[in-house]
């Protein structure tokens, strides 16, 4: 990595944390729609009312989702902000989601782009309508290039990299990188870059992460397969926690380790089942996305000058560091 792309990385790394440190993480995730933020937080801006529509790639069921809802009810209840929530995995029906957000002329839309493509026209729609636009959790190659105002999120290939490079550390010599959403720019970027930063071999296996049966009789029939595997990478925590099954179920004596965090993972890292996670702070992607199109509209503020992504992760959780985590996931906020 270029001595410059460190530097602006720590930059935009330290910014988060000052942020996090003003205002800082699951039940339900992926419901349609949904307005929230009236409990979450104990002061309220006196600015005017405004609307704000969170349009994300949640599926059912995937609790990662309920940490970004959190992250952004307790910046709409600080900011005075109506937020409206919905979700599809679906990036066509994710496009129709975000259409009619600006039908209803909302005064403000946060949208993730796991699929680019398909959010070009809409995004484009809203900026002719005069509705700002910001990123987050996906689409950081993308979002300038969409007219996005601003990113919130971590860049998926650094964090692979570093995830990689952490495996050299450990001594892994054959990783398995487990995709559960074929094509999905976040997922495969992760595993891109972890095949860069790793020193061994890394083989790509993809499943359905909507069928966690399928997920875990998949993972448990590769590493059957194949005993050279040491090291099983996974990219979600609810596939990390499947595949904790599957290792047991095959007999394998690979290692585990994942992307993203939940209370029962922070537990699993206790434990020893799961030796490191890498936590990309969903509750503070979702609080930032809002944040700042309240400061956009009320101050004209934009973070990252309109060029630089604002980066929530890499932070690596493991046993030395997770008890300090565990209480905030606790509370459902990490």
């Amino acid at each position: 990595m270029r001595r410059n792309h460190r530097a602006a990385v720590f930059t935009a790394t330290v910014l988060v944390g000052t942020l996090f440190a003003a205002g800082c993480s699951s039940s339900s995730g992926g419901k349609k729609s949904e307005e929230g933020g009236a409990d979450a937080s104990a002061g309220k801006a006196t600015t005017p009312r405004m609307t704000v529509a969170m349009i994300t790639h949640a599926a059912p069921g995937d609790t990662f989702w309920d940490l970004v809802r959190k992250g952004a009810q307790a910046a709409a209840a600080k900011d005075n902000v109506k937020l409206v929530y919905s979700s599809d995995p679906s990036a066509g029906n994710q496009a129709n989601l975000v259409q009619n957000a600006i039908d209803q002329k909302v005064d403000g839309i946060a949208l993730t782009a796991a699929k680019p493509d398909a959010m070009k026209d809409v995004v484009g729609k809203a900026k002719s309508a005069g509705i700002p636009v910001v990123g987050f959790n996906s689409g950081v190659s993308d979002w300038k290039k969409l007219g996005m105002l601003e990113y919130f999120g971590q860049d998926e290939s650094i964090a692979g990299q570093a995830f990689g490079q952490r495996l050299n550390q450990l001594g892994a010599k054959h990783a398995l990188c487990v995709i559960q959403e074929q094509g999905q720019v976040a997922l495969e970027a992760r595993c891109a870059g972890l095949k860069k930063g790793f020193s061994g071999k890394t083989d790509i296996l993809y499943v359905n992460g909507t069928d966690m049966p399928s997920v875990k009789s998949t993972i448990t029939a590769k590493l059957s397969q194949d005993s050279s595997i040491d090291q099983v990478v996974t990219l979600g925590a609810p596939i990390a926690l499947t595949a904790i099954q599957s290792l047991s179920d095959s007999g394998s004596k690979a290692k585990l380790a994942t992307f993203d965090l939940s209370k029962d993972l922070v537990a699993a890292v206790q434990d020893g089942k799961i030796e490191f996670a890498v936590d990309q702070q969903p509750y503070l992607q979702g609080y930032l996305a809002v944040d700042s199109l309240w400061l956009y509209k009320t101050n004209g503020n934009f973070s990252g000058g309109g060029t630089a992504p604002v980066l929530t992760g890499p932070a690596f959780i493991d046993k030395t560091n997770v008890d300090s985590v565990a209480k905030f996931a606790a509370n459902g906020t990490r």
